[in-house]
């Protein structure tokens, strides 16, 4: 299957994630926070990166920039718990900076698994 990247600052969400695309088959791997995971992309690139958008030190836009700055073809899917109302423009500019797909938690998991199998077959 594939090789994805949770990054989250929240532990039970990245516990969750991993464990609910573990059981899908896939290898994957956590980082708690932005740069943590953009330093794990570094040294390890991943077939799909799914990352929160509000985390302290380095948010999920400004890693959505730097992992397209990469590698531009990367698979991302972000996801935010921002108060409604505030969260509809940061999801859009996720999508404007390279996420494929876009989440609002609480999330449906099985629509996230969906996306995940779509984004993996290419």
């Amino acid at each position: 299957m594939a090789h994805i990247l949770v990054i989250d600052d929240d532990e039970e969400i990245c516990r969750m994630l991993q464990e609910l695309l573990s059981s899908e088959g896939h290898e994957v791997d956590i980082a708690n926070g932005g740069q943590e995971g953009i330093d794990h992309y570094r040294r390890l690139p991943s077939d799909l990166v799914i990352t929160d958008i509000f985390m302290p030190e380095k948010d999920g836009l400004d890693a959505i920039r730097e992992l397209r700055s990469q590698r531009s073809d990367v698979k991302i899917i972000a996801i935010t718990g921002f108060p409604v109302g505030q969260r509809q423009g940061y999801l859009e500019l996720a999508e404007d900076l390279g996420a494929a797909r876009t989440f609002t938690k609480p999330f449906d998991t099985r629509a996230l698994v969906e996306a995940v199998r779509e984004l993996v077959a290419g």
